[in-house]
């Protein structure tokens, strides 16, 4: 399985980003997909995933209320929707594969929130 993240960028406080992660190869046989994000200096942490279907959605406390992960089976494509963001939000995010030992990633993308 192969993951392409895109959609990172500069944003200020309070705004708002959505990440893409496109996903190829052998996806059949993908239990689910999620995204981590790794802030400098700190170590990488789980943010959100979403089961194979999509009916069930599982997020971070820190990120819970504001992020929101879809979908979409038919393009084979995983979304982050972040809205209301903060500083502390600045991290490289990742998309990832199979839980729960989560053996695919994807490259990562930059999220900057300035303040």
């Amino acid at each position: 399985v192969q993951l392409q993240a895109s959609g990172g960028g500069l944003v200020q406080a309070g705004g708002s980003l959505r990440l893409s992660c496109a996903a190829s190869g052998r996806t059949f046989s993908v239990r689910g997909w999620g995204w981590f994000r790794q802030a400098p200096g700190k170590e990488r942490e789980y943010v959100a995933s979403i089961s194979r279907s999509g009916d069930s959605t599982f997020y971070a406390s820190s990120v819970k209320g504001r992020f929101t992960i879809s979908r979409d089976n038919a393009k084979n494509t995983v979304d982050l929707q972040m809205d209301s963001l903060k500083p502390e939000d600045t991290a490289t995010y990742y998309c990832v594969a199979d839980p729960p030992t989560w053996d695919y990633w994807g490259q990562g993308t930059q999220v900057t929130v300035s303040s």
